[in-house]
């Protein structure tokens, strides 16, 4: 089962959230038939936006992470509630490029250049948006830039997604450590030190390394004290009355435009694939309560 746990450094003023998301971004993978570098890049963009969900101090608020890049992918959008579940998708799933020189899926160049957005809706007024120019288009590295520019909060991120030759995920998981005010530069100096010489997540996980094994390599030399843990997923909350409301909201005149046609229409969920199908009697039904709303 996917996890997250969240661990401090007693001794010191940093905090770790440690994901471990490999069935969540393969079930993404099933749902959306993405290849290798969607796969990647979405799976990238669902772990770290499940971190930043779980982060919410609102029950009912939730994250939005969008990559709008003018790269092969395309947009990528991805949602989180208060508990780390997400949902996403990204626009052309069946992007493809050359591996990089290394032998590693190009993401960078699969999203290009574009911005990052980040929405959160903590039950306010208006949804909290900061947005910055993307750094590199890897995700994680952008996304340490959006904490250090957005929320003057320094960050480290790690993402990754392992494909396997049948191109199902074999890893995927990610860690954000976040410095809290009065850390100290030594303790900033051991910490960039051990961030180095763990290595990338997904050779970790794959070495067998659990979330605990994780966070005490990230705070190797601290006195880490673990404070919770919790099982996420992928979750879409879609619903036949979602979209009923989505409908009605188009308004009278194309609400009779379907009713007219022969054939029933079709509404695709965009982050679950669901087909809700509604046949011309429903969408007369839901006309006349269109016309209600608008008097």
């Amino acid at each position: 089962m996917d996890r997250r746990i969240r661990a401090i450094a007693a001794d010191a003023a940093i905090q770790i959230t440690a994901v471990e998301t490999t069935g969540l971004v393969e079930r993404a993978r099933n749902i959306h038939k993405t290849l290798p570098l969607a796969t990647a890049a979405l799976g990238r963009t669902l772990t770290i936006t499940s971190v930043m969900g779980s982060q919410l101090k609102a029950d009912d608020g939730s994250v939005t992470v969008q990559v709008r890049g003018d790269g092969p992918l395309g947009t990528i959008v991805c949602v989180s509630d208060a508990e780390g579940y997400v949902r996403g998708y990204l626009q052309n799933p069946a992007a493809d490029l050359p591996l990089r020189p290394d032998g590693k899926l190009n993401v960078g160049a699969g999203v290009g250049a574009g911005t990052l957005s980040v929405i959160k809706d903590v039950g306010m007024k208006d949804p909290i948006t900061g947005t910055i120019a993307l750094y590199n288009g890897e995700i994680a590295e952008d996304v340490t830039r959006y904490f250090a520019e957005s929320e003057q909060i320094p960050s480290a991120c790690a993402l990754g997604v392992l494909v396997n030759t049948d191109q199902s995920v074999r890893q995927a998981g990610g860690y954000l450590v976040q410095l809290m005010p009065g850390a100290r530069e030594s303790d900033i100096d051991r910490l960039e030190q051990n961030i180095a010489a763990a290595g990338a997540m997904t050779t970790m996980l794959d070495k067998g390394m659990g979330l605990e094994d994780i966070v005490r390599a990230v705070l190797d030399g601290f006195d880490v004290l673990f404070l919770d843990e919790a099982g996420i997923g992928y979750r879409c909350n879609c619903s036949a009355a979602k979209v009923e409301r989505a409908l009605v909201s188009l308004g009278e005149e194309e609400l009779a435009a379907m009713a007219a046609q022969d054939k029933p229409t079709e509404v695709t969920c965009q982050f679950c694939d669901r087909v809700y199908s509604f046949d011309s009697a429903q969408l007369s039904a839901l006309l006349e309560r269109a016309k209600k709303k608008e008097k």
